[in-house]
């Protein structure tokens, strides 16, 4: 089949990208190559195949000959208050408009990456799809925005969409900002590690093979409109989950703490039953094994340097 992958230089993007090609798929890879972080990160994840640049905000998305889209570009980052908030817009509302404009024309079924953000401080846990949704940060408000647009773009123009809201995704190519990532490099550099507030603020840690798959099993199999959670199925704290790779690295982390975060969530859960009932997905990484790769990952790419 051929694909369309937006974002697919990105953490995730490339992985599935991947994938798909492994398994003999033609994939027509689009990223913008935004300066969010280093651009020769992304160059290095898309090393293995071809990737054109294209803003989405400003051009067409050409699907002649498309089988479907998978659209994970967007503006990342929990931590997106201020004059950083029209980049949000610009990249999560607009270009996801003219992503679901474009394949609303052609008749081309569309999964969306949506976020755990959109729940904010949820109601109960584990978090089902038909939680209130109350983002306590612009990136989460941004995501919801684009979930609504996928409902009226269906309900208006047939669109052929399914959502999904991604928790906390880890592993090799993790962003630099992300939590796992930055305590690797501090247990491989021996500088300290920054937590914000506690450190008992947990996440349904989500390994980023099984977030493919789910991603894939969406396409393959969800049904038409449907919005679903994706996670680990394993819940733990930011203490635990350093714990957790001192025992795996073999080394020790010097924490420092500061003040708690603006718009950060104290705790996500996914509750996935509706994803596994549809499609027979679900997450086959433990947490440790998880971490035992994005550590060696880690290493092998500071040894490279």
């Amino acid at each position: 089949m051929r694909f369309v992958v937006t974002g697919a230089a990105g953490f995730i993007g490339s992985h599935l990208t991947e994938a798909l090609l492994a398994d003999g798929h033609d994939v027509h890879a689009v990223d913008c190559f935004t300066d969010y972080y280093d651009v020769a990160e992304k160059e290095a994840n898309a090393a293995g195949f071809h990737v054109d640049r294209v803003d989405l905000a400003d051009e067409p998305l050409v699907l002649t000959g498309i089988d479907g889209v998978y659209h994970l570009a967007g503006q990342p980052g929990a931590r997106s208050f201020g004059e950083a908030f029209p980049l949000y817009v610009r990249r999560n509302v607009l270009a996801t408009q003219k992503v679901f404009e474009a394949c609303a024309e052609a008749g081309v079924r569309v999964v969306f990456a949506s976020s755990s953000s959109v729940y904010g401080d949820a109601e109960s846990y584990p978090t089902g799809e038909d939680a209130r949704p109350r983002p306590l940060n612009p990136y989460g408000m941004t995501k919801l925005a684009c979930e609504q647009l996928a409902y009226a773009y269906a309900r208006s123009f047939g669109l052929d969409v399914i959502t999904l809201r991604y928790f906390t995704v880890y592993g090799a190519r993790q962003r630099p900002d992300m939590f796992f990532r930055r305590v690797v490099e501090r247990l491989l550099d021996g500088d300290a590690f920054h937590v914000y507030g506690t450190g008992e603020q947990s996440r349904s840690f989500t390994y980023v093979g099984d977030v493919v798959a789910a991603t894939r099993a969406a396409m393959e199999r969800g049904v038409a409109g449907a919005t679903y959670n994706v996670g680990g199925g394993s819940e733990a704290s930011m203490t635990e989950a350093i714990a957790l790779l001192e025992e795996i690295s073999g080394r020790r982390l010097a924490v420092e703490h500061e003040p708690a975060v603006k718009g950060d969530m104290l705790r996500t859960n996914a509750d996935i039953s509706k994803l596994v009932h549809d499609t027979g997905w679900r997450p086959g990484t433990e947490l440790r094994d998880g971490l035992a790769a994005m550590w060696s990952w880690a290493a092998a790419k500071v040894a490279a340097e």
